[in-house]
């Protein structure tokens, strides 16, 4: 009898003590919850403020879009190569200044009312460069391209200090380099909004 009660005695603080760690863990499971819901919060506003973004960069590009001369596709505005330069060539057409002269003011408008800056990104077919040609490879001239562009933007009152260039050469295209439709896809410039502070971080 007396060991019956000795063994009880000692039973009560394993029983606390598991009590404890249950109720740690529980506290722990929920701030796992809290968590993960803040999480998920913050994603689902970040995901609606770039929609709004988007929204708000395709209202004020309405009527360049509708002139069929530019594209709009996942927060990117698409210049065709072809409508922008010649085969090979860094040097602007008429067709693509003007293209450029109607896509400044709608910039200009949603950069003054978004803390964002445009990146200018250059892409090039697969196809080397003659040997005679002024750039070396692809990517000298997709850089050239993309400056060309950057430079005429600003000369149209776009502000310096919002606008930066990059160069892709072949990398990235838009569908596989398989004829001379495909690769003339592939020659573009695109223009796409980028926060700020993300630029900041990634040059510091």
């Amino acid at each position: 009898m007396d060991e019956l009660q000795e063994l009880d005695g000692q039973s009560a603080p394993v029983w606390a003590i598991f009590s404890d760690l249950m109720a740690a863990l529980v506290g722990i499971l929920a701030l796992i919850l809290v968590w993960v819901i803040a999480i998920q919060f913050e994603l689902t506003q970040d995901l609606e403020a770039e929609k709004q973004r988007r929204q708000a960069l395709e209202r004020a590009l309405a009527d360049p879009l509708a002139s069929g001369r530019i594209t709009f596709q996942d927060g990117r505005i698409g210049i065709s190569g072809n409508l922008l330069f010649r085969i090979n060539s860094a040097d602007l057409q008429s067709g693509g200044n003007q293209v450029l002269q109607d896509l400044a003011e709608p910039l200009k408008v949603y950069l003054s009312q978004h803390d964002e800056l445009l990146m200018v990104s250059g892409f090039t077919d697969d196809l080397s460069l003659h040997e005679d040609n002024l750039y070396r490879d692809n990517w000298g001239l997709s850089a050239q391209r993309a400056l060309t562009v950057t430079r005429t933007l600003v000369e149209q009152g776009l502000p310096q200090d919002r606008l930066f260039a990059a160069a892709f050469g072949a990398n990235a295209p838009t569908v596989p380099n398989r004829d001379a439709a495909s690769r003339a896809k592939n020659r573009r410039v695109e223009i796409s909004t980028v926060p700020r502070r993300e630029h900041e971080a990634a040059v510091d």
